[in-house]
């Protein structure tokens, strides 16, 4: 009979009561003028007169006027820089301890990310609102007593000039507070492995002395680790061996591509949970059993604006023109596509993620990632978001009852004609000419841009399938594995050749 997990239950309900936000805007000019204020003092608070900012009437409009957008290559240039230098003060007061290596899917090398104390202060508040927001589903009270396992990248951090380096998720881990160590999973010393296929073997080894309730995870490698639990045990369930198994909070990707495999590895409901965990930051998580929409963190040490997404607002680059409007979250409308800008407690001012969102439900401040700034595929004009590529890839998965679960795209000059080529990553029988006549005909529907460019410079549409696993050998020969990677979903120029060779290679 289950004792703790009533009493757990009502503890975080009554967290998720105190801390529920109901005016969001209201939260988020908290935080504006909070940030202004620690960061007055710094180089760059009196580089942009923080404190003449303060004193106007409309903080927000006088913020927007002063202070440039920027992304990674403008802060770091001028300013981190000289934090890696050991200079301190710089954007944010003192010095970090911790730097987060970017493990996204975009640029040659490692971008490094600051993190304060403030910032993972921030993050396990985050964390906790995550937890007690579970209260809203429909599950079981001794499900809060039982144990959790993150999958996440190694928690062992580099030592790089005086900090500790390492993904988010690493450094989130590593700071886990000591009352939470006893339900954690895998543990300290499994989870300080680097080393991926070893990490998942001794998961594997030791899982069926656990009681795991919950698990987190990019859903590719999540997928693969519970695999190889089900494989060392020779069970056909997930839930032979972890028979608590109820919540799965995942991240990092889209998840319906992979829920029809995810419930073939289930005998038992599990509730799925979208979270949005990022380098810069814990952005947003899903509160309510009602959506699948997450909602962003509006008092949680991060100041969100939105500016709309259109090709004219963007550079070559993928970062903005100074001249374009920033909106705040009072300012925005449901079923637009805007460029996230974030200014945070570890120092970033105005700062480009790199994502685009839209709004579900402006009132709960609820949103859906739409994609990456440079992962929308305009190269002859047809705006194509990652979310439109995502549903439409659905759309074929449900009509032809197969599963699609990676795939990645890029237009091609063929013969002097542009193509868009896709490879999908399915074990369908179907024909690639036939995949690729019916997504093409989606996508015409669902994108008027798209249908423009089809009947002009955009010739056609091209399809090939590889086998399951493809998509996890290709990050293994570019020497990116574990929690945190992610697959291109448009491939950057410089990686198409190279893509193509491997494919070649692997496929003859």
């Amino acid at each position: 009979m289950a004792i703790l997990g009533p009493i757990i239950k009502v503890a975080l309900n009554i967290h998720e009561y105190f801390t529920h936000v109901n005016d969001h805007h209201k939260a988020q000019q908290k935080v504006l003028k909070e940030l202004l204020v620690r960061a007055a003092d710094t180089e760059f608070g009196k580089e942009y007169k923080f404190n003449e900012i303060l004193a106007e009437d409309e903080i927000h409009e006088a913020f927007d006027n002063a202070v440039p957008f920027h992304d990674y290559n403008s802060m770091e240039e001028k300013w981190w820089h000289r934090i890696k230098k050991g200079e301190k003060n710089i954007t944010w007061p003192g010095n970090p301890s911790y730097m987060a290596r970017s493990s996204g899917t975009t640029g040659k090398t490692s971008k490094m990310i600051p993190v304060t104390d403030a910032m993972l202060e921030a993050i396990r508040k985050a964390g906790a609102r995550q937890v007690s927001a579970l209260t809203n589903f429909e599950l079981e009270a001794e499900v809060f007593e039982k144990e959790a396992l993150a999958l996440g990248s190694s928690t062992e951090l580099d030592t790089v000039d005086g900090f500790k380096v390492g993904e988010i998720s690493g450094i989130a881990a590593s700071n886990i507070p000591e009352f939470l160590e006893s339900k954690y999973r895998p543990g300290s010393p499994i989870a300080a492995i680097e080393d991926w296929e070893e990490k998942v073997q001794k998961i594997a080894e030791l899982s069926k002395e656990w009681d795991i309730a919950m698990i987190s995870g990019i859903p590719s490698w999540l997928e693969l680790m519970l695999q190889k639990v089900m494989d060392h045990h020779q069970v056909d369930s997930i839930h032979e061996v972890w028979p608590s198994l109820s919540v799965y909070t995942t991240g990092g990707v889209a998840f319906e591509p992979y829920r029809s495999s995810f419930e073939k590895l289930f005998t038992k409901p599990v509730t799925i949970v979208d979270t949005y965990l990022a380098s810069e930051g814990f952005i947003a998580c899903q509160q309510r059993p009602e959506t699948t929409s997450m909602q962003l963190i509006t008092d949680g040490g991060i100041y969100f604006e939105f500016v709309p997404f259109k090709p004219e607002y963007i550079l070559e680059d993928g970062s903005l023109r100074q001249d374009v409007p920033a909106l705040d979250i009072s300012q925005v409308e449901e079923d637009v596509d805007y460029v996230l800008i974030i200014s945070t407690v570890s120092g970033a001012w105005r700062y480009l993620i790199g994502d685009t969102i839209a709004f579900t439900d402006v009132n709960h401040a609820e949103i859906k990632i739409t994609g990456r700034t440079k992962f929308f595929l305009n190269v002859v004009g047809s705006q194509l978001s990652v979310l439109k590529m995502e549903t439409a890839i659905g759309e074929l998965q449900e009509e032809f009852g197969t599963t699609i679960k990676e795939f990645t795209v890029y237009a091609r000059k063929i013969e002097g004609d542009f193509y868009h080529t896709w490879y999908l990553e399915t074990d369908t029988d179907v024909p690639a000419e036939e995949l690729a006549g019916k997504l093409d005909e989606k996508l015409q529907e669902a994108n008027k841009n798209y249908k423009v460019a089809r009947s002009k410079a955009l010739k056609g549409v091209k399809v090939y399938k590889v086998p399951s696993g493809f998509f996890n050998d290709w990050n293994a020969a570019q020497k990116k594995m574990g929690g945190q990677v992610k697959m291109a979903k448009v491939l950057s120029e410089d990686k198409q050749d190279e893509w193509e060779a491997f494919v070649s290679e692997k496929l003859g």
